[in-house]
């Protein structure tokens, strides 16, 4: 096979968004503006939402969707063992405490078994992370622990839903990235979502060092030379109209980059199957799965050679791959924080050692598909 170079993930943009920065530059109006504004709104159509605001990222969304919820020192909020850092370290910023739960080792979701007996008096909420594009089932969580607030983390989640409801709709609020490696990017960026009024205005608030309105709305009032009234403590975790420009045109692909990835999944399911010690993605019915990732888990009992010896020989292949995400219970400065052990938690531990993403996204050809598949293959 002739090598190739396959990126673990590369943004699919093109002219469009070019074009679509002319507008901000040429105003002169390139922060938070009318672009994110339309983004904004062509956002919450898309995701079946009365109320979207565009934040600087995922991070600084779940810090704000936290906030909103009244999360404070001395309470307990209940997250994945098995997700991206960012989901522990925004309970952090709010003096609260993260109380970790294990997940399901197949869909690497929160193993919903097990949330009933962390919840204690101080559990306020819980923040189901829909990982790798899959839904955690928001519908459980609601049903059984209905006093609990519910941050949806659905950084990788554009575009993906559960029994028909788009992710960001599920709970309370969701949080969204546009950070390159997801199917649609702004650069940076993030998106909070929710359906209730009171929580989107104190979400716009918070965002905007708690003015009470918008520096747009004041410029373009009667009296812009009167400034804004500031009657919470708040942060500047706004969006760029730079930012916002690419994101209008990058929402209405997102169907479309989906469809494609959903194909591409599907594709390497087929091919894939055949390998014994490698289990592919399983996706039950009623899912809309976003594939921001098609994350793979090698059964090392069976393996011809350990998951890291893999892929270093992949990435000598001119094929990157990463390990899913990280168990953060694993992380030193949680395992020290919070005395825990790296099997305190076996599902996470198992995902976090032998977990392995390939790449799938839309500047993919068939080519590096079939170049991949023939990769572990021939292992």
């Amino acid at each position: 096979m002739e090598k190739r170079n396959i990126p673990i993930s590369i943004p699919s943009m093109g002219n469009e968004e070019w074009e679509a920065l002319r507008s901000p530059i040429e105003s002169g109006w390139i922060t938070q503006g009318p672009k994110v504004k339309e983004f904004e709104t062509m956002f919450a159509n898309r995701h079946n939402v009365k109320y979207a605001l565009a934040v600087s990222n995922c991070t600084t969304a779940l810090h704000l969707a936290l906030l909103a919820c009244g999360i404070k020192a001395g309470d307990e909020v209940i997250v994945p063992a098995f997700t991206w850092v960012a989901t522990a370290n925004a309970v952090m910023y709010c003096n609260a405490t993260p109380i970790f739960v294990d997940i399901d080792p197949v869909t690497f979701n929160l193993d919903l078994s097990q949330i009933k007996n962390k919840i204690t008096a101080r559990t306020k909420a819980i923040i189901p992370v829909h990982l790798f594009g899959l839904c955690a089932d928001v519908d459980y969580i609601k049903e059984n622990f209905p006093a609990l607030k519910i941050v949806e983390d659905a950084a990788c989640a554009a575009g993906s839903a559960l029994r028909n409801k788009p992710a960001g709709s599920l709970g309370d609020i969701g949080c969204f990235s546009f950070h390159p490696r997801k199917s649609i990017t702004t650069g940076e960026g993030g998106m909070l979502t929710t359906n209730d009024e009171h929580i989107g205005i104190h979400l716009n608030m918070l965002r905007n060092h708690g003015a009470s309105i918008s520096e747009e709305q004041r410029h373009h009032g009667p009296r812009p030379y009167i400034l804004s009234a500031y009657d919470i403590i708040g942060y500047n975790y706004r969006m760029t109209d730079l930012q916002g420009a690419l994101g209008t045109i990058q929402i209405k692909k997102l169907d479309h980059f989906i469809d494609e990835r959903q194909k591409w999944a599907d594709y390497y399911s087929a091919n894939l199957r055949s390998i014994s010690w490698l289990r592919t993605p399983q996706v039950e019915p009623g899912y809309r799965h976003g594939w921001q990732s098609y994350v793979t888990f090698i059964d090392e009992e069976k393996s011809p050679v350990k998951r890291n010896e893999m892929m270093e020989i992949l990435q000598q292949k001119g094929i990157s791959t990463r390990p899913g995400t990280h168990a953060v219970h694993m992380l030193a400065v949680y395992a020290r924080a919070f005395n825990i052990q790296p099997r305190d938690y076996p599902g996470a531990f198992a995902a976090d050692q032998y977990s392995m993403s390939i790449p799938l996204h839309n500047k993919m050809v068939k080519e590096d598909f079939d170049y991949i598949i023939q990769a572990l293959k021939s292992f």
